[in-house]
């Protein structure tokens, strides 16, 4: 890095710092102590209004908030916000209402005519792939803010069940039904959009395609005082199968593994026994055929060894598959 852009970044850290130590400027820069003294000279130069306390707890503190330059960005940071817009390309529904068009044309035109010239020349040598948006979502950003402020909603839902008077016309959309829920996080996968709650209703962690989420509305309850420390990273471990769930588990080779690691859920997951890898989990009664569709994208890679009720299942899938060609 070079010393005008660690100035910069060195700057905006002990700005919001207020106190620090030299071993912080290392830790943050990668710095030595001798460089770390250097620095600390160059920002008194600047005008920084560092104070030094002596002692055994002593350090640096800033007398006053500064006013910061403008934010700058090095060529590889421009290439690396240009690269981590292209995931937005693929979602017509995004927090916020913001378009993947309405910010490439503002970030494009921000750029000088060289740096312009240069995300041009990565156009034409980079090829992403994307998975498009396969439902819209309109109420994402309700959502969001609601898990920001850790609010309980009630929302009515539809859980895509089919009905034995649906089976006919083949729909898969049943009526909605009223949920009470608090939000924790949003994500996105395999063209959907997700929002992983605790479902009061329920009384448990549950997932929610927000595509299917209608009428969202704030309630008055207090939210539960546990969940305000979770964060995304934490979401996985929360599934919590009910009373009735089903447990499953099928035996699974090496292709079927790097599947797994492409699409699965939180009610899964892999487990060694004996040399052997085993996909293992839990599904609710009315997920029995979402969880047959599922299985059934592992084609050969698996062999279901508990349930025999999946298995039946299964099996009835592959035969009305090929009654159908």
């Amino acid at each position: 890095m070079k010393k005008s852009e660690r100035m910069n970044q060195m700057l905006r850290f002990i700005n919001q710092k207020q106190q620090f130590t030299l071993q912080d400027l290392m830790q943050e820069f990668q710095i030595s102590k001798r460089t770390a003294l250097r620095d600390i000279a160059s920002l008194e130069e600047l005008g920084a209004p560092i104070y030094v306390e002596y002692g055994r707890y002593g350090g640096y503190r800033l007398l006053q908030h500064m006013q910061l330059p403008p934010i700058s960005f090095n060529t590889g940071e421009l290439h690396a916000l240009y690269f981590a817009m292209q995931a937005l390309r693929s979602f017509s529904s995004l927090p916020f209402q913001a378009t993947f068009r309405t910010i490439h044309e503002k970030f494009m035109s921000a750029l000088s005519d060289k740096q312009r010239q240069a995300i041009e020349n990565i156009k034409h040598r980079v090829s992403f792939k994307h998975t498009e948006q396969i439902k819209d979502s309109k109420n994402l950003e309700f959502l969001l803010m609601a898990a920001v402020q850790n609010v309980v909603i009630q929302i009515e839902y539809q859980n895509g069940r089919t009905t034995e008077k649906d089976k006919s016309s083949r729909s898969s959309i049943s009526t909605p039904r009223v949920r009470t829920i608090q939000p924790i996080a949003l994500y996105a996968m395999k063209g959907y959009w997700y929002c992983q709650a605790y479902d009061l209703s329920k009384d448990a962690y549950r997932v929610f395609r927000c595509d299917r989420i209608i009428s969202p509305e704030v309630t008055d309850i207090e939210p539960l005082a546990h969940i305000k420390e979770l964060n995304l990273q934490d979401t996985h471990s929360l599934w919590e199968p009910s009373r009735h769930a089903i447990p499953f588990q099928c035996q699974i080779d090496e292709v079927g593994m790097e599947l797994f690691q492409q699409e699965h859920f939180p009610s899964m997951k892999l487990e060694e026994s004996k040399e052997q890898t085993y996909l293992v989990g839990s599904y609710e009664p009315h997920e029995l055929d979402f969880i047959v569709r599922y299985l059934a994208g592992y084609g050969k890679s698996i062999q279901i060894v508990k349930p025999a009720r999946l298995k039946d299942a299964l099996r009835q899938y592959y035969l009305d598959l090929l009654n159908h060609i």
